[in-house]
């Protein structure tokens, strides 16, 4: 394959990936590295670093549309980048001591336990619990659904704190953002909307996902060529999809997007994974 199939079959990719990215609130990284490492035969180390890329420039391009329509929760994200941060970091300095055929075994069983739990049946509606911790942060909010403004009440502010540090290594250990186990902790554990869930972890998984990167970058496994065509895909797409998401009303569709999309490419990382081992 030449340089400029190569260039162009990534910027195709990458496009996909961030429209789906920030749709779901998973960053895209999800199917940057299956992208890069089943179809392209990319080391995974240099496929985890354009991920990283690839998730701030997701929410980058997403995050700053869902400001403006009003969709992400802006004092909330910043509460939780702090446990998420120094989860990452933490992450990004034990991923070296990772196999490298169990870093797609364990994105892939991340994601079908995302799946998984995004279809199970839940109340969309908002919580009507009073958090004292909630309240006294100001982590409550409201969000646009069509023409209705919706408000909501964030609950278990301590246990969603906790939950956003594991999703904080998983991102630097495996480089995907860790957007789906944002998603499921913001959706089930502090009761928040499915739809400001995935615009909130968007706005979120680029702080991580940068503590993550620089990291990589130390080490070598951030390699331009890669990243560059990789960022610029994911940007275009992110920006399609933020757009797309403001005009979806129903969160089943979101969900059963999620949970397609995401349980397809767990199953290809993992055999993936398994295959490499033998």
């Amino acid at each position: 394959m030449t340089l400029i199939a190569f260039t162009f079959f990534i910027l195709a990719g990458a496009y996909l990936a961030g429209l789906i990215g920030s749709m779901t609130g998973l960053g895209g990284g999800f199917i940057v590295i299956p992208l890069l490492t089943l179809l392209l035969h990319v080391n995974i180390h240099y496929a985890v670093g354009a991920s990283l890329i690839s998730v701030i420039a997701t929410s980058s391009g997403a995050g700053a549309a869902y400001v403006k329509d009003s969709l992400s929760n802006f004092r909330l994200p910043m509460f939780l980048e702090v446990s998420t941060t120094l989860g990452a970091i933490v992450g990004a300095l034990y991923a070296a001591l990772v196999p490298a055929h169990l870093i797609p075994v364990m994105i892939g069983a991340i994601l079908i336990f995302s799946s998984v739990m995004s279809l199970r049946k839940k109340n969309d509606n908002p919580s009507k619990q009073v958090s004292k911790l909630g309240e006294r942060l100001k982590l409550n909010g409201t969000y646009n659904n069509g023409s209705q403004v919706i408000p909501y009440k964030v609950r278990h502010v301590t246990s969603g704190f906790i939950a956003m540090f594991f999703a904080g290594v998983i991102s630097g250990l495996l480089g995907i953002g860790s957007g789906a186990l944002k998603v499921f902790a913001m959706d089930t554990v502090m009761n928040i909307p499915f739809k400001v869930s995935t615009s909130t972890s968007s706005f979120m998984i680029g702080v991580t996902a940068a503590a993550g990167a620089v990291i990589y970058f130390q080490r070598g496994y951030i390699d331009p060529v890669i990243a560059v065509p990789v960022a610029t895909g994911v940007v275009f797409g992110a920006l399609t999809g933020a757009k797309l998401l403001t005009k979806i009303n129903s969160p089943q569709v979101l969900r059963l997007l999620f949970a397609i999309v995401v349980s397809l490419l767990a199953v290809q990382m993992i055999y993936n994974g398994l295959k490499a081992h033998h």
